[in-house]
Order: C-alpha cells, then structure tokens, then sequence
C-alpha cells in the first residue's frame, strides 16, 4: 500500500476514534437539562454560553437550508453522471467505478444520518413543529462536508486536463461547504457540539473515499 493510501486510512482511523470518543464525552461528561422541555445536553458549561451569546437566527437558518439543496443538488448531479454512463454504456461494469464508489460513499452517509435519528444524543436548543429533534451530530453540516468533499475528490480527476476550471470548481464548492457550517453554527438550531461532531464524523468518512478512490484510480 503507498504512502498516500496508508495516510488517508490513518487519517480515517484517527478521526473516527476521535468521533466515538468527543460523542461519549457529550453523552456522560457536565451533563444538564438546559436544552427545550429541559431536554440534556452534554458539556452543558459550554454548549449553553454559546447557545446564549448568538441566539437563533431565523435568516442564517434559511440560508443554511438553501445551501443545503444545494449539496443535494451537486449529488444529484453525480448520480446523475452515474446513472448516464450506466444507459450509455449498458454495463455497470463499465461505469466508472469512482462513481460507483461514490454512490456507496452517499448510501454510508445517509445510514449515519438515520442511525442518529434513532440513536438520539441529544436535541436542538429550539423545537421544531414536531417538538423536540434529534441534534447530534449536525446532519447539515454532515452533508455540506461529506457531499463537498467528496465532490472536491471527484473533480480533481474528471477535471485534470484543466487547470483553470478545476481550480475555479474546487474553490466554489470549498465556500459552499465553509458557508453552510458557518450559517449552520450560528443560526442556533444546533449546540456548538453539534457541529464539531458533524465535521469529525465527516472529515473521517471523506478519508476513507479519499482513500478508496485514490486505490480505484490506480488499478
């Protein structure tokens, strides 16, 4: 296995560890019932000073959600790419298998998504229509990082005979994914925790389709 692989399976390793880890210490460590219909919450002493300072903001929320359909709308545009080749090609085998690979990487994406709704933390510092709602980690920031990411990687083979465009995509899409944790952190539908849990969740996911692909593109 090359150096870049290991790295990246490492790097995969070290942050799922530190996603069990920061999660255990949420749901034992200062817990208090602070949250709505005193619902608990985890490093209260610090989730609670932040959740006071910057409120809910109801504008940042909806720009969090619009940026949201955006990430649903470039995987859409993958499966899209997906599914052409598949009708052009009239075999799964002769897919791209980076795609196919992606697709997988959305598929684990979304059974970490529906095992936090099951598996509840903790909820949002606000209700919802619904009442309470499940909060950890940050569903949205787990799809901005994850679908963004993972977009990054795919770009930077489909566009690798332009520089200029890859750069200029890459870029994009790098914004897009700092916009929404930024709106996501500070509309104040989820605890600080929520977020940072969303990204080392994401960030150790996005190590494992780095590393996937990376061996997928050289055989």
């Amino acid at each position: 296995m090359k150096k870049g692989f290991a790295r990246n399976y490492l790097s995969a390793i070290v942050f799922t560890v530190l996603f069990i880890v920061f999660t255990l210490v949420i749901r034992f460590i200062d817990v208090e019932n602070i949250g709505p219909q005193g619902s608990p919450v985890g490093l209260a002493h610090i989730n609670g000073p932040f959740f006071e300072t910057f409120g809910y903001n109801k504008v940042l929320y909806t720009v969090s959600e619009l940026l949201g359909y955006v990430a649903i709308g470039v995987a859409a545009g993958f499966a899209a790419y997906g599914v052409w080749q598949l009708i052009k090609l009239k075999s799964l085998k002769k897919v791209d298998p980076k795609l196919i690979c992606l697709g997988a990487f959305y598929a684990v994406v979304i059974a970490f998504y529906a095992l936090f709704e099951v598996v509840v933390i903790n909820y949002r510092p606000v209700l919802s229509d619904e009442g309470l709602e499940a909060s950890y980690p940050s569903s949205h920031t787990m799809l901005a990082v994850c679908v963004f990411e993972s977009a990054i990687i795919m770009i930077k083979d489909l566009f690798e005979q332009n520089r200029q465009l890859r750069v200029c995509a890459i870029t994009i899409l790098a914004v897009l994914m700092a916009a929404v944790v930024v709106t996501r952190l500070f509309s104040g539908v989820h605890w600080l925790t929520d977020i940072i849990g969303g990204i080392i969740l994401s960030l150790g996911l996005c190590f494992i389709f780095k590393g996937v692909t990376e061996q997928t593109g050289n055989k």
